[in-house]
């Protein structure tokens, strides 16, 4: 017996469950405290020289500290209802790892790591604790027990507690005797924090030399405290000392590390749907030269124990390669570059990989990394990089002739190419003249299965599901001013960087498709996300004209604008001050005007965040509501105005947004470079940037909006009879709430009511309170609910809409759209009452805008053929929100409005009609 490891099982259940989000098996059960013990587990067992290992849990019966302090523990908590059908899949976890579980009734799980550490030590063992228990920390003694921190990776060892309590590991429990803790109800003195506590125990020694001397203590009260608290301390010190003594029933020497049976272990990893957990199992198999075992099914390509990485530097090697992909009908494609413009970039190389640990790098465009770079003005190649003179360029196939051998390959319909964001590789080798059909998109893959509960990033999933740390960019290309561009690394470390990506997402392309088929997703990938990526690919290379002269004319109106608005705010402030600095503006606000809900930073700043200013807006105070829209216009002015002059590609004289699929959790799409979902839409400063939007010319710009959709798709989903009948008849939605809520006819009826009901009919979509609706119609909180709760009287079907969609997403912990996106809620279980609620109103709110965003998908996947087989040449250019903007030669814009129209109303067949308004104009604002 060398090394034993002791793992506080108990501890990393909680830890686990509020760590990670929400997670359930296919039947519902929540998984995600079990996925995150087991992925603990299996790091363990792989990665520790431990030769003996026990997981020592506590039991749901009282301890012997409850006879002598009835009071201990008392007030915690029930553990989540989601964690409580977890305990027993965690120890069913423990056995699969052939580990053993030990618990003992009357006892703490910390009271038998004590005793088992205690007998290790006494055998000459080495002990590791498994926990970051500030509890635990009592038992530390160096060189001989540390506490590990699984979830951080860090060793807790005499250092670190005395870094946390301030004294050595064996006066950490006089420390909390005194301190004491709440959550256990640890009495401990009034009045002493840790702080303290370690400083009087370091002047007296222990703690009751420190009580005996009680009447020395020169501050009265805290003297006062430890006099009439003594009795206090001492119970509290026997309520953290750890025994050591426990007649424990399994003994030491059963805890020798078994080889897991690794079926039975792939049998509850598969049952459990740890399919990336599995995969990393085959893989440190494969590594050991074992078979996988028959339990996993296949569900993943294993990790080879030695990769080849081919430098492809001659045509022969290249045909050989495309060849072998052509021959087996996938591929996995990567592209280099000598920036992140994928518009503007040029391509440096391309890597493949046909199987798990083969893959190629095919360099392009390198440069020998010693040769001076060219000067600024040197003349550039057609694509914008600057040409290599002919001694600097190291051995590689010419570009031309190396495009040649891949455009079959890689424009080939028998041919799947498999890409991690490969909307990018797809505008690099469209510049090449390749049209890279058909396509499979892992980071869409990742997003469709685990929604924005992860990352997507290569390098996450890698480690997340491979196990794998890939090479680090800045590894190879440093970073900052030191940073170097791809062309000018090394082609060894070119090629072990470049095949790698190409590996990597062929692993993780296998083990992602499985996952689609075995969770029933693979009817939103197919049919939703992956055709999208085809689409957005299009429409950015498409881009947008925008009128430069009309954005530097905006820049200076909406400068003009913003000196009015200061002029205005100094005014009312009554002195002059920057209103762009959340510091001065707090300070005018909160000491100098004495305006309430001031709240302060950590900084010592007054907090002025627009839902602060709004609150104050809202109770009629001027100043808050001028600075708001001096904020709203300065962005528009930054973001738009000055930036979109700038972003105008030199190469095409069009901007070019760049669209993502993977960051909003309901499935929309979102744009940067410029983000067009931000622009205002009712204000005028909007209309003015929307202005700028211009037609080519010959051409006209074609807007086709959804109306009202999801308030349509909230008459479906919740079946509202009303409502669908209000909608079928073309009728006023706003006016006929406002009729069923008040009793008052559509005929005549005042505008103030209709608004009131169209700000209700919108609200409730977002899961609106009455505190919100109050800010919003400037109205009191009293009246706001009455309002409310005479909605959902007279609309009882949308409140048991939402209490099914809260309890839909409480239970697995995602809602469902009704094509089947799944829209996970972390948060949904928390405790926190703020973080729940923020939850709920997301659940209730995804089905519906998460249904809007599959229906627009929908459309715009149908769209390029039908206007093709309608023979017009109309292309889509941009989407925002429930909007589709088209550019049309002017003889057949009018002629695309019905085709478009048909299209987006037959995306999806619901109980209500889908409305569109369509417009032409030269310009985005016109049309809209």
């Amino acid at each position: 017996m060398k090394h034993v490891f002791l793992v506080d099982g108990s501890g990393f259940i909680f830890r686990a469950f509020h760590a990670l989000p929400p997670m359930t098996r296919p039947d519902g059960v929540p998984v995600n405290a079990v996925y995150g013990f087991t992925q603990m587990l299996m790091k363990l067992v792989a990665d520790t020289d431990a030769d003996h290992i026990a997981v020592v849990f506590d039991t749901a019966r009282q301890t012997f500290r409850n006879d002598f302090y009835p009071e201990y523990k008392a007030h915690r908590p029930p553990p989540p209802d989601d964690l409580i059908p977890q305990f027993a899949l965690i120890r069913e976890a423990v056995r699969a790892f052939d580990l053993p579980c030990v618990e003992m009734d009357g006892f703490e799980a910390d009271d038998l790591i004590a005793t088992y550490a205690r007998l290790a030590r006494e055998a000459g063992a080495k002990v590791t604790i498994v926990s970051s228990d500030k509890d635990l920390m009592q038992l530390v003694r160096d060189g001989e027990v540390t506490l590990f921190d699984a979830m951080k990776n860090k060793v807790i060892g005499g250092e670190e507690v005395v870094e946390k309590f301030g004294v050595p590991p064996e006066k950490v429990v006089d420390v909390q005797a005194l301190a004491g803790d709440p959550t256990d109800n640890v009495p401990g003195v009034p009045g002493i924090g840790v702080k303290t506590a370690a400083q009087l125990i370091a002047e007296y020694g222990d703690l009751e030399s420190l009580l005996a001397r009680a009447g020395e203590i020169k501050q009265p009260k805290r003297r006062q405290n430890l006099l009439e608290h003594a009795e206090a301390a001492r119970v509290s010190r026997r309520l953290v000392l750890l025994r050591d003594d426990c007649e424990v029933e399994v003994p030491l020497d059963t805890f020798a590390v078994k080889k897991p049976d690794a079926d039975k272990l792939a049998a509850f990893l598969k049952d459990n749907g740890f399919t990336s957990i599995l995969t990393r199992m085959q893989a440190k198999l494969a590594d050991a030269g074992e078979a996988p075992p028959a339990a996993a099914g296949g569900t993943a390509v294993p990790v080879p124990a030695e990769v080849t990485y081919e430098l492809i530097q001659t045509v022969a090697d290249l045909e050989r390669w495309v060849e072998a992909a052509t021959a087996q009908g996938f591929v996995a494609v990567d592209t280099e570059t000598d920036g992140l413009d994928c518009h503007e970039c040029a391509l440096v190389g391309v890597s493949l990989a046909i199987a798990p640990g083969k893959a190629c790098y095919i360099p392009l465009r390198h440069v020998d990394p010693d040769a001076a770079p060219e000067p600024e003005s040197a003349q550039g190649d057609l694509l914008g990089g600057v040409a290599a003179k002919p001694a600097q360029r190291p051995q590689q196939i010419d570009l031309a002739e190396a495009i040649a051998r891949l455009k079959p390959l890689l424009e080939s319909p028998a041919v799947l190419k498999i890409g991690h964001n490969i909307k990018y590789d797809m505008h690099v080798l469209a510049r090449e003249g390749v049209r890279v059909d058909p396509i499979d998109d892992t980071i869409v893959m990742s997003y469709v299965l685990d929604g924005t509960t992860t990352g997507h990033g290569m390098d996450e999933l890698a480690k997340r599901h491979l196990g794998h740390t890939c090479i680090s960019f800045t590894d190879l290309c440093g970073k900052g001013k030191a940073q170097i561009t791809f062309d000018r690394v090394p082609l060894d470390k070119a090629c072990a960087y470049a095949a790698e990506d190409a590996d990597i997402t062929l692993r993780l392309h296998a083990l992602f498709r499985r996952r689609l088929v075995e969770e029933h997703m693979m009817g939103v990938y197919e049919g939703l996300d992956r055709p999208q990526v085809r689409v957005l690919a299009d429409m950015e290379a498409a881009g947008v004209k925008v009128d430069a002269v009309e954005l530097r004319r905006l820049s200076d109106d909406l400068g003009a604008r913003m000196a009015e608005l200061e002029v205005q705010i100094h005014a009312l402030a009554g002195e002059t001050f920057n209103p762009g600095s959340p510091k001065q503006l707090g300070e005018i606000l909160f000491d100098k005007m004495g305006l309430q809900g001031g709240k302060k930073s950590k900084t010592g700043a007054y907090s002025t965040s627009a839902d602060i200013l709004e609150q104050l807006a809202a109770q009629g105070h001027d100043l808050p509501a001028r600075v708001l829209d001096w904020r709203q216009v300065q962005k528009l002015k930054s973001t738009y105005a000055d930036s979109l002059v700038g972003q105008i590609s030199p190469r095409t004289g069009r901007v070019h947004t760049s669209y993502s699929q993977t960051v909003a959790s309901t499935g929309r799409l979102s744009s940067q470079d410029p983000n067009l979902q931000n622009i205002p839409i009712r204000t005028e400063e909007g209309r003015k940037i929307r202005r700028a939007f211009v037609a080519a010319e010959g051409c006209k710009l074609v807007s086709a909006d959804y109306s009202q959709i999801e308030l349509r798709l909230v008459a479906h989903v919740a079946d509202i009879a009303a409502l669908k009948r209000a909608f079928h008849e073309g009728q006023d939605i706003h006016a006929i709430t406002a009729s069923e809520m008040f009793g008052v006819p559509v005929e005549g009826m005042d505008p103030m009511i209709r608004r009131r009901a169209k700000a209700i009919n919108f609200g409730i979509i977002y899961g609106i309170s009455a505190f919100g609706l109050a800010a919003q119609l400037g109205i009191d909180r009293g009246e706001a609910k009455a309002y409310i709760d005479a909605y959902f009287a007279r609309f009882p079907e949308i409140r048991d809409y939402m209490e099914a969609t809260k309890a839909e997403a409480k239970r697995q912990g995602f809602v469902t759209t009704f094509m089947g996106r799944k829209c996970y809620t972390p948060g949904i279980n928390d405790r926190n009452p703020n973080m729940r609620a923020f939850a709920e109103r997301a659940a209730i709110n995804a089905p519906i805008q998460g249904g809007a965003a599959d229906i627009i998908k929908t459309a715009m996947r149908r769209l390029p053929l039908a206007l093709t087989d309608a023979g017009l040449k109309t292309t889509m250019l941009l989407q925002v929100h429930d909007e589709l903007i088209f550019e049309a030669p002017v003889d057949e814009a009018e002629a695309a409005v019905p085709v478009i129209k048909r299209v987006m109303q037959e995306a999806a067949t619901l109980s209500v009609p889908l409305d569109v308004d369509a417009g032409i104009a030269d310009t985005w604002a016109e049309a809209h």
